[in-house]
């Protein structure tokens, strides 16, 4: 019987624990959370079994460490380069536009949402740990700094926070994950535009 261990937060994973992340990628989004064994994640990884329960407790440890993996790179991605101190307009085009930037063309990442979503009924702890950790995250930054800027005269800017985010997101959902740009085709600027005209022109 492996040795439980207790997680290794982010900034302690060494690189014998990022190959085992790799490899632990692959394994779940081509067979899922629940048909994927630690013996193929190890086979995938080239390590040992022994060598991933040498960092990880058990499968739902190794995918928790994905998720937070995946959730903090994003984080830093799309926060790291936008200038919260420029104005209302400028902070939420280079919100929209990094966003869309990194998250469209990143084939990975789009079926890594497709695995979460399928997956969340089964497993609505690990989507939770998703949404506390990137969703949760953005919205409280993005409330913060519209609350910051009174002349946009706003009712509720925690409301118009999830507003802007959740179109952004549907946005992905309709035209990526569900396969429907071709159905219901929209250019990304033409929604980053509106949504900032009716966020910043209420006059």
């Amino acid at each position: 019987m492996p040795k439980t261990k207790p997680e290794l937060s982010l900034n302690k994973i060494k690189p014998k624990g990022e190959q085992i992340l790799q490899g632990a990628m692959q394994v779940f989004l081509q067979q899922g959370y629940a048909g994927t064994s630690m013996d193929r994640v190890a086979e995938v990884a080239g390590v040992s079994k022994n060598t991933i329960y040498n960092h990880f407790r058990d499968k739902e440890g190794l995918f928790t460490a994905l998720i937070e993996q995946i959730t903090t790179t994003r984080f830093q991605i799309v926060f790291g380069s936008i200038d919260l101190k420029a104005e209302p307009a400028v902070v939420l085009r280079q919100l929209a536009e990094k966003l869309f930037s990194t998250v469209l063309p990143d084939r990975e990442y789009i079926s890594f949402l497709r695995l979460l979503i399928a997956e969340s009924e089964r497993f609505p702890h690990l989507a939770q740990l998703f949404i506390s950790n990137l969703p949760k995250k953005v919205l409280g930054m993005l409330s913060e700094y519209l609350s910051s800027h009174p002349e946009l005269n706003l009712p509720n800017p925690e409301a118009t926070a999830r507003i802007f985010m959740g179109s952004l997101m549907t946005y992905v959902l309709t035209q990526e994950i569900l396969q429907g740009k071709e159905i219901i085709p929209l250019a990304s600027e033409d929604l980053i535009s509106s949504l900032i005209t009716l966020i910043t022109d209420r006059n």
